[in-house]
């Protein structure tokens, strides 16, 4: 059955998507993130993202974007707790919504630089009591991203992407963290990816390392590891994403 279900969800995202890959084709641009990070860049006007992520305790993710104006997206993603395996607790959570808008495209010395906001929520707070993980209000191992600036430019060699910028959850200042990734394009259909977030100090931030395969022009598979280093917490993800046009 968890198999059955994970392979739905494969297959779903692979028959939305042409089966041929034409030698003249790019891949569209998904660096709009790196894993977690939010990159400056976004998609362009017209254009929708579907991305599918599944992670720890048979949990998924969809999320939906859309290029609605020229440097803006909007989107909205819904999770579903326990719904890979065999677990009767299954569980739909409430949607969040992000939005990105590109305030500056950047030039040979500046970054380019956007504004946004991102309500995904991710992962099982951890019961001391019970040393289990559970869902609670603002108990998540990774809240919101919330409010976020991002700054992003090609440093040192040819393919090699640089992002750093700050968000804070909520809106709350006390709740203030910075970020930084790198992605690196080592062949026209792989990109290796890292990251540091939600960095104020070392038990709050997070070190994630991944690959992005780029199985079509129009389709990305993304395998990463998470809170790498953090024992119990660490887990593996896969995402696919899917970009069209409407």
């Amino acid at each position: 059955m968890k198999l059955f279900r994970f392979c739905t969800v494969v297959l779903a995202a692979l028959c939305a998507a042409p089966l041929t890959w034409a030698d003249d084709a790019d891949p569209v641009s998904t660096e709009t993130m790196i894993i977690d990070v939010p990159t400056a860049e976004v998609f362009d006007r017209y254009q929708a993202s579907f991305l599918t992520r599944v992670y720890e305790h048979g949990s998924f993710m969809e999320s939906v974007d859309f290029g609605v104006y020229p440097r803006i997206n909007i989107g909205v993603s819904l999770a579903i707790d326990n719904w890979i395996g065999s677990s009767t607790s299954v569980k739909v959570l409430d949607p969040d919504f992000q939005a990105k808008w590109k305030i500056y495209d950047g030039n040979l010395y500046l970054p380019a630089i956007a504004i946004g906001y991102d309500g995904r929520r991710y992962g099982y707070g951890y019961d001391e009591d019970t040393r289990e993980y559970v869902r609670k209000k603002k108990n998540y191992l990774d809240d919101r991203k919330g409010g976020y600036l991002t700054m992003t430019r090609e440093v040192f060699i040819p393919g090699l992407t640089l992002t750093a910028g700050g968000n804070f959850s909520d809106f709350d200042w006390d709740e203030f963290y910075m970020f930084t990734g790198l992605y690196y394009k080592i062949l026209p259909q792989v990109n290796l990816l890292t990251e540091w977030d939600n960095i104020r100090n070392m038990r709050d931030s997070r070190f994630n390392m991944g690959a992005r395969f780029y199985l079509h022009p129009s389709l990305a598979l993304d395998a990463a590891f998470r809170r790498i280093g953090r024992g119990d917490e660490s887990e593996r993800i896969l995402q696919l994403r899917y970009v069209t046009t409407f």
